[in-house]
């Protein structure tokens, strides 16, 4: 996200919680740098487990915003998630740097960023996973947001009829046009 809209956010009198990517390579240096050498205000440590693997999560909020640029209008909180465990066996640790114009706890902080992660794996990562949004050879605009539509629509009628797993509704379906239709 861009200087500008961080700016036109504030001055609409809205907040923001926004992700800190490698590319905004001063901000993210300036973040990984403070959270480093400051102590957090506020730690919420939780573990979820997700089919087999236990993922621990920590997130840490901090309000110590020396050697944060001025140019990000707002920010009044540096949050810095940690999620490690083992997938496939393996173990990993991460972590996400995000900036916030709101003076929120930990736990707080940590139910919205999982909360907007949540929609983003069941929804974005099964269109572009499953239905191949991203590999898509459809440029026409229009074209493109009608199969987003039906895609849309597909996951809501396999998820409402009590599928969890997209892939299995499709292999279960794909081929029973009886079964299509008993679902709409």
């Amino acid at each position: 996200m861009s200087k500008k809209t961080v700016k036109l956010i504030i001055d609409r009198g809205n907040h923001y919680t926004i992700a800190v990517k490698g590319n905004q390579k001063k901000l993210y240096q300036q973040v990984q740098l403070t959270t480093e050498q400051t102590q957090p205000n506020s730690v919420d440590i939780s573990e979820d487990k997700c089919r087999n693997p236990v993922v621990c999560r920590t997130v840490s909020v901090f309000n110590n915003l020396l050697g944060i640029s001025s140019e990000w209008q707002g920010i009044k909180s540096l949050i810095k998630v940690e999620p490690q465990g083992k997938r496939a066996g393996v173990d990993y640790h991460q972590t996400a740097y995000y900036i916030s114009s709101l003076e929120l706890s930990a736990v707080e902080f940590a139910v919205g960023i999982q909360g907007h992660w949540g929609i983003e794996n069941r929804l974005h990562w099964v269109k572009d996973v499953v239905f191949g949004e991203d590999k898509s050879l459809i440029r026409h605009s229009q074209a493109a947001a009608n199969f987003s539509v039906i895609h849309q629509l597909v996951i809501a009628i396999c998820r409402l009829h009590g599928y969890s797993s997209l892939t299995t509704a499709i292999r279960t379906i794909a081929h029973d046009l009886e079964q299509i239709f008993l679902l709409l």
